[in-house]
């Protein structure tokens, strides 16, 4: 049998080939008798177990779940060369896909393999369009002006603003609208649930995917049964925003032509004859990015103020850039958006230094060769997406942030260059499946931090501690308990 090997290609005679280790051969940490590293499992922070094991025991290890070994790896080239490696070489786990299933999430694109994820991929990128996204930006301004207005009576109150919760509504009422062209508008009415039920979701996906033991299918704990309730209410929602653009299209059927929003765009993609592609799956992948919109941007913005915060000089130049660029902080433009270079590389260094997702786990699905490993089929590879970005063997005072490093303009020739920090952090992946909501998502960040800083001075940014935020991985990695005062601006 032929195995893949990823690395670069480098000229080899059978003299110089070098002797294949087997993934049972590598060091790891020690586990116990049959249940091997399960139960020194800590899921809020398996991402810092992962990492300091990277320290002990190198770029690659093993770990032991169960009967099943895994390969971590922390070695950003092969780390580029797997996920490059996908849909052919890799996929989603079968326990991602399993434990999916069992919850009763619809498949979407974000866990769909082979020719289905083919089929999905070309109807998700009908909708993410640069073209069509612009189109979707008057609903984006309405959103950010709902932030505005909440945080302007939190700022009169001189109240403390629970910083994730607040984008957590902010980015589930941007995709609600921007992209399903329905009006959520949990920013303005703190009695609406469904972005209670979407909070349930991915952190129970992440800790029944760790679980050592399936307790749940054992016991119907509160907590279990009001999961179910949660996916229900979000099921029905997703179904609803489905029903509510076909009719829509019905009506006008020149949407087909001239979506409004992504779903619609979807759909159009969707209905094209032999496109392979049901509502079911239409409706899988609005549940995937109200998920996946809602955590991962949310997440990020969270972990950028507090960055600023911690960071003067850098809060001070973005700033300035906003309130230079921005003529109505009340109602940024898109052409407005485009000149905020300086936010963007804030964006791109808070995700180099806080990934939303620092761990890639992925199944083999055919024998490769990772280094000088064998890794038979259906395997499961760890990708450590922060090993090497913050490491100073690679960037250039890598702890430090510095959103400098990502401006190409940059006129200080000794600054670190944009190119190498691109080389080695990848928070959006790589390869064809590289996030195909990207784009938007660089976007809501630019915009909500545009209002923030166009609108307010920030007064303090506080954690429960004083210190660094803590790391908590539930799925998407989040700042703890980050708080935030606002003062109106002038």
């Amino acid at each position: 049998m032929q195995t893949e090997t990823l690395d670069a290609p480098v000229a080899q005679t059978p003299a110089t080939q070098p002797t294949l280790r087997e993934l049972d051969a590598l060091h790891g940490p020690r586990g116990i008798p049959i249940l091997g590293n399960a139960l020194q499992i800590e899921s809020s922070r398996f991402h810092q177990q992962l990492e300091a094991w990277c320290v002990e025991f190198g770029p690659l290890f093993k770990l032991q779940m169960g009967k099943r070994k895994i390969l971590v790896v922390g070695d950003h080239q092969r780390v580029a060369l797997i996920m490059r490696d996908r849909p052919d070489g890799f996929r989603r786990t079968s326990r991602f896909e399993q434990i999916s299933r069992e919850m009763n999430l619809p498949p979407g694109v974000f866990g769909a393999t082979g020719d289905t994820w083919q089929r999905q991929r070309r109807m998700v990128m009908a909708g993410f369009d640069p073209t069509h996204v612009k189109r979707y930006f008057p609903a984006l301004q309405t959103v950010a002006k709902r932030l505005v207005g909440r945080w302007q009576k939190a700022a009169s109150a001189n109240a403390l603003i629970e910083l994730q919760p607040d984008l957590m509504r902010y980015t589930v009422d941007t995709i609600a609208g921007l992209a399903f062209g329905a009006e959520v508008n949990t920013l303005e009415s703190d009695g609406d649930v469904i972005q209670q039920h979407l909070d349930k979701i991915f952190p129970a996906l992440f800790t029944r995917i760790l679980a050592p033991v399936p307790v749940w299918r054992l016991v119907r704990s509160k907590a279990t049964r009001e999961l179910e309730r949660s996916i229900v209410a979000v099921n029905l929602a997703v179904t609803g925003f489905v029903a509510q653009a076909r009719e829509r299209m019905r009506t006008d059927p020149s949407l087909r032509e001239n979506p409004h929003n992504l779903l619609e765009a979807m759909i159009a993609a969707a209905d094209v004859p032999d496109s392979g592609i049901d509502d079911h799956q239409v409706a899988g992948n609005v549940l995937t990015m109200l998920l996946a919109g809602e955590d991962t941007t949310a997440n990020t913005i969270a972990w950028m103020i507090h960055l600023l915060w911690r960071n003067p000089d850098a809060l001070t130049r973005a700033t300035s850039e906003v309130r230079g660029v921005v003529r109505d902080a009340n109602h940024p433009t898109f052409e407005e958006m485009a000149k905020l270079e300086f936010i963007e590389a804030c964006a791109h260094e808070t995700m180099r230094l806080k990934p939303v997702a620092p761990i890639l786990p992925l199944e083999t699905l055919r024998e490769v060769t990772i280094a000088d490993v064998r890794v038979p089929t259906g395997s499961i590879v760890i990708s450590m997406m922060r090993r090497d970005s913050v490491s100073d063997a690679h960037l250039p005072h890598a702890a430090t942030f510095d959103p400098k490093r990502w401006l190409s303009s940059n006129a200080d020739s000794s600054a670190p260059n944009a190119n190498s920090a691109k080389r080695v952090s990848m928070p959006f992946g790589a390869g064809p499946r590289i996030c195909p909501g990207r784009y938007l998502a660089l976007l809501e960040m630019k915009m909500a931090m545009a209002v923030l800083l166009g609108n307010f001075d920030i007064e303090t940014v506080t954690t429960p501690d004083g210190l660094e935020a803590r790391e908590h991985l539930a799925f998407t990695m989040a700042p703890v308990g980050l708080g935030m005062k606002l003062r109106l601006r002038g």
